[in-house]
């Protein structure tokens, strides 16, 4: 399949295209070329105007890559309405007119092979027979017995998707991938199944799906090409790679990913760090047990509730009640958690402080003796408190739910205040403000916790959001004279650690830095 595919794997990447003119596919087929796929698929169902037997050889003979024809009808999630048999038809003669692979739904297969009796399948081209089911993903033994319905058909290549209702689900598929007999593309469809795309090598998938653009994609929750190869490093995947991730609800805009497949790459650590939209955690650690998943970063809402399913905790973590880093131990399966948010934040925002990044000499914390607002009362909000107190911080806590507030303060010695009353609360100037809300995040970033006219008492305001970089929190602290924090800065800190907890290697510092200010 050309030099491109070079690596540790033999699993393809397979661009589908979804142009609606001849013209732009053959467009397309170069792009794709020229990004590192080693077949495309052609959808024909997406041509606005088809002249089948003209069309279908211009676009095998002129194609630069080898060829998948996919003429998917809407009863299975595609774009034609018109006569089966015509459209089995064209399917037959893409075979016979040299293409590398044919996709044919399990619903008619059988008509298709009558068909295909008259004539002979050249023996070339590989039959791919497919089903896809956009509600859920069946149990082991249905998709089991789904598997072996396809194989009695006569498959060259056994095809299924499903739905991913809970990312769990993703780990059946996996289940009968890893045991399946014949060859094998196995898709989890939606954003909890993206885990199915990237990982397919690990487990012996046949292809994957890679998009040429972000907006062009034929099933939900497909990367692009670009991303399976430069970001997740799709190439270097192999059944002993180590899988971590950012277990998160939102997560899709998390940069985690971006640095730490960088720094993995770049130290040539085997693993491969991915988005996990996650709903319950436990469930989660349950179902993806095996030391294979080795290590996760915890964001918003997981922070509290991981900490209950660890066997481990770090005392500093027990206390601040939530976690940000959990490990799996390579040698028993156990779970180990700490949290090295509170680490990250409150050294970006000593750096600020002091006004440099490489200033040793004083052991006092310029944050001692500081009347220290912390804006939310969850896992982050927790660490910040926690962080600044040990600091020699006065901590305040502010939250939309005073009880909520209260029984933070309480817990660290500190005092709460109602997010509403934090606008008039101003008993002294050069206070320091830390949002640990998810208010100003991508894509709300018109919000702010608090009013323009109140930041003038603090002398310097740290924001833990991060996307975007600068939140309008942050314009509004610098226009009003305080020195600024970006989540950026806590986001770097608290990755060296989670990197070394990880790999067990020194973390490349100087690349975190160059990574996240390239984004």
């Amino acid at each position: 399949m050309g030099s491109e595919g070079i690596g540790k794997n033999s699993t393809l990447i397979c661009v589908p295209l979804m142009a609606d003119s001849v013209d732009q596919m053959l467009v397309d087929m170069n792009k794709a070329k020229c990004r590192g796929a080693d077949l495309v698929e052609v959808r024909l169902d997406s041509l606005k105007r088809f002249n089948p037997s003209q069309d279908v050889e211009t676009l095998v003979k002129r194609c630069p890559l080898p060829t998948l024809f996919t003429y998917r009808p809407n009863w299975e999630g595609g774009l034609y309405d018109g006569d089966e048999n015509s459209r089995l038809d064209v399917l037959r003669l893409a075979m016979e007119l040299g293409a590398d692979y044919i996709d044919v739904e399990l619903q008619v297969i059988h008509e298709f092979n009558s068909f295909i009796m008259q004539g002979k399948k050249p023996a070339k081209c590989k039959l791919i027979v497919s089903s896809h089911n956009y509600q859920n993903t069946p149990s082991v033994e249905d998709l089991g017995n789904l598997v072996a319905r396809i194989q009695a058909a006569g498959a060259n290549i056994v095809k299924i998707a499903t739905t991913a209702l809970d990312i769990a689900d993703v780990a059946r598929v996996f289940q009968i991938t890893v045991h399946s007999q014949v060859p094998i593309i196995a898709m989890v469809m939606g954003e909890r199944g993206l885990m199915s795309r990237i990982l397919c090598p690990k487990f012996g998938g046949y292809l994957t799906f890679g998009s040429l653009e972000s907006g062009t994609v034929s099933a939900p929750g497909q990367p692009t090409i670009e991303d399976l190869v430069n970001l997740y490093n799709f190439r270097q995947i192999g059944p002993d790679t180590k899988v971590f991730g950012i277990i998160g609800k939102p997560v899709s805009h998390s940069k985690a990913p971006m640095l730490y497949n960088e720094a993995f790459k770049k130290v040539g650590f085997n693993g491969v760090y991915l988005h996990l939209l996650v709903d319950d955690v436990a469930n989660f650690l349950q179902t993806y047990s095996s030391t294979d998943f080795a290590g996760f970063s915890c964001t918003i809402p997981h922070k509290e509730a991981a900490l209950k399913c660890c066997d481990e905790v770090d005392p500093i973590a027990k206390s601040i009640g939530a976690v940000n880093c959990i490990i799996r131990n390579s040698s028993d399966g156990k779970l180990f958690a700490c949290n090295t948010d509170y680490v990250g934040a409150i050294t970006a925002i000593e750096d600020a402080l002091r006004g440099s990044h490489h200033v040793s000499g004083s052991t006092v914390s310029p944050l001692a003796g500081k009347l220290f607002v912390v804006i939310g009362a969850g896992g982050a909000g927790k660490a910040l408190a926690y962080g600044a107190k040990e600091k020699g911080a006065r901590v305040v806590i502010a939250n939309r739910t005073y009880d909520r507030a209260k029984e933070l303060a309480d817990t660290v010695g500190g005092d709460a205040l109602s997010l509403a009353d934090l606008n008039s609360f101003h008993p002294e100037n050069g206070m320091i403000l830390a949002n640990t809300t998810s208010v100003g995040m991508q894509p709300k970033v018109d919000e702010t916790p608090v009013s323009k006219e109140a930041l003038r008492s603090y002398s310097l305001v740290f924001d833990a959001v991060y996307t975007p970089k600068i939140t309008r929190l942050l314009r509004e602290a610098e226009e009003s004279g305080a020195k600024i924090v970006t989540g950026v800065e806590m986001f770097i800190e608290q990755a060296y650690d989670q990197f070394e907890w990880f790999t067990g290697l020194p973390a490349p510092k100087e690349l975190f830095r160059q990574t996240m200010a390239n984004y």
